[in-house]
């Protein structure tokens, strides 16, 4: 079992935030290797990736993703079916200043390659952060 977690401030209000994480269509502004991302029968994501793995070839994969609100405004969670038990939750609160944000992710998976995942959560964030400050109003 590995758990992973990780924030960063981020320059717009909490509600602006959660509304950006909680539209799916937005996925691939933030997620480098996501190409696309679309919402279908309630919680159910449909995305396709581009990946290039050591032992194989580049290549786009699509598969079935869900993400859900636990708290309105709050906290969504997702994850995705497999071997590794791939899911996590995503948490808005107001930052340190008025009209900031504070975002956290947390993240479960089987797989066990800590520094990669780290490095990927890091990633992730600093998209989001770039992506939604950067969204027109």
């Amino acid at each position: 079992m590995n758990d992973y977690d990780n924030s960063i401030a981020v320059d717009v209000s909490p509600g602006r935030l959660f509304d950006y994480l909680a539209d799916v269509q937005n996925l691939p502004a933030y997620m480098p290797r996501l190409k696309a991302a679309h919402p279908h029968d309630g919680d159910r994501v449909t995305v396709t990736a581009h990946i290039d793995p050591p032992d194989g070839p580049e290549q786009d994969v699509t598969s079935e993703a869900w993400i859900r609100v636990l708290e309105h405004g709050k906290t969504l969670t997702w994850g995705s079916p497999g071997p590794n038990d791939y899911h996590g939750q995503l948490h808005v609160a107001a930052g340190e200043q008025e009209g900031t944000s504070r975002l956290t992710v947390e993240l479960h998976t089987e797989h066990a390659e800590g520094h990669q995942i780290d490095d990927g959560l890091r990633e992730t964030l600093t998209g989001i952060k770039n992506a939604v400050e950067h969204a027109e109003n």
